[in-house]
């Protein structure tokens, strides 16, 4: 049975397409989100991808394609992200899972496989603790932050490192991103990502989890990704040799492969 939200002020208004995918513009409270939808086989699993800091739907994009052979996709942009209205203060992570919540409520949907890339992977972490009515598998991709490396010097260091191997399409999409969030919406939402501790949330968790990095990321790190396979209550931790931290652009088929092989 589907889940319908009942939040105050929350509403629902879809954009029709042609072609490509249907775009929901969802508002909870005082918060607008946005949901691009591509249908699959109804009868398949339903994918939730969330993004990271700065990012949208659009990094996204070819794994959503290679899910959509299997299932139906929804790519979340977050409020002030991807174009979408900035809030009047910063987003929490947990406020942030509630309100991605609400919205596949007031969608109707219910028992997704949720996935979350980079700080995405720690809403999807806390949405899978909140509510486990909603979340039938939980996918980590690149996941963040490890505690031992949670400053934001640290942080600009890796993610220097990573984007000079990374392809140019995978920089591109993140560069024109990065100047659509700004770097004051950034920066906010930078503390509450350095602050989280996924680690410690995925114990609540009892959706099986796949923690899925590049082998060669240096954004999250093979111990801190082992650390995180562990404290789930049934985790797996998937090494995708020669590609960082955009993993599930550059090897988008093989990502997806893992995916939907958790949730068969």
């Amino acid at each position: 049975m589907t889940r319908r939200s009942v939040v105050p002020g929350a509403a629902v208004r879809d954009t029709a397409s042609a072609s490509g995918p249907r775009r929901h513009v969802v508002r909870v409270g005082e918060h607008e989100l946005a949901v691009l939808s591509s249908d699959g086989d109804t009868d398949a699993p339903v994918f939730v991808l969330v993004h990271g800091l700065g990012m949208s739907h659009r990094y996204l994009e070819r794994l959503g394609r290679e899910l959509q052979r299997t299932g139906t996709t929804h790519c979340v942009d977050l409020p002030g992200f991807g174009g979408r209205p900035k809030p009047g203060g910063p987003l929490t992570i947990d406020a942030g899972a509630a309100l991605i919540g609400g919205a596949l409520d007031m969608m109707g949907l219910d028992r997704v496989v949720l996935v979350g890339h980079s700080m995405g992977a720690q809403f999807a972490t806390e949405l899978a603790a909140q509510r486990p009515d909603l979340v039938t598998h939980l996918v980590l991709i690149g996941p963040v932050t490890d505690p031992a490396r949670a400053r934001p010097l640290s942080q600009a260091r890796d993610l220097v490192r990573d984007a000079v191997k990374e392809p140019p399409s995978g920089n591109a999409l993140a560069f024109l991103d990065y100047l659509r969030c700004g770097p004051r919406w950034y920066l906010t939402e930078l503390a509450p990502m350095l602050a989280y501790r996924t680690d410690q949330t995925l114990r609540r968790v009892i959706a099986p989890t796949l923690v899925i990095r590049g082998g060669d990321d240096p954004v999250a790190r093979r111990a801190w990704c082992a650390q995180l396979a562990s404290a789930a209550t049934a985790g797996t931790l998937l090494e995708i040799p020669r590609h960082r931290h955009l993993v599930q652009h550059t090897a988008a088929e093989m990502t997806a492969a893992a995916i939907v092989g958790l949730a068969r």
